[in-house]
């Protein structure tokens, strides 16, 4: 069965780092499209990074220049490295991957992604 189990979060200042990890069980990460996303209490679950089969990655704005998606495939894990955190960072973080096998996404839309983990806790303090 597919399995995604994201680790990693905590607390941290503004301006602070943290890498979050994702580890995948049950498939091969490489062979489909890998996305992170976040998402508040107030908010829709919104997509910040992707990283297609190929290797091509995907930020969204907010986060672009920060934030660096990256997988290690011998581990079929995924990885966040978040730099330079806001207070606005501050979300529920989860990892996904595309209903697809193989396609590319060009859009982060949460609906277009399946087999979410249980999140990790993001909080980023001024």
């Amino acid at each position: 069965q597919a399995q995604l189990v994201e680790s990693g979060g905590g607390s941290v200042q503004s301006g602070g780092s943290l890498r979050l990890s994702c580890a995948a069980s049950g498939y091969t990460i490489s062979s489909y499209y890998m996305g992170w996303f976040r998402q508040t209490p107030e908010n829709e679950r919104e997509g910040v990074a992707g990283i297609a089969s190929d290797g091509s990655t995907n930020y969204a704005d907010s986060v672009k220049g920060r934030f660096t998606i990256s997988r290690d495939m011998s581990k079929d894990t995924l990885y966040l490295e978040m730099s330079s955190l806001k207070p606005e960072d501050t979300a529920m973080y989860y990892c996904a991957r595309g209903y697809r096998r193989g396609f590319h996404y060009t859009l982060l839309r949460a609906q277009d992604f399946t087999s979410w983990g249980q999140g990790t806790q993001v909080t980023v303090s001024s």
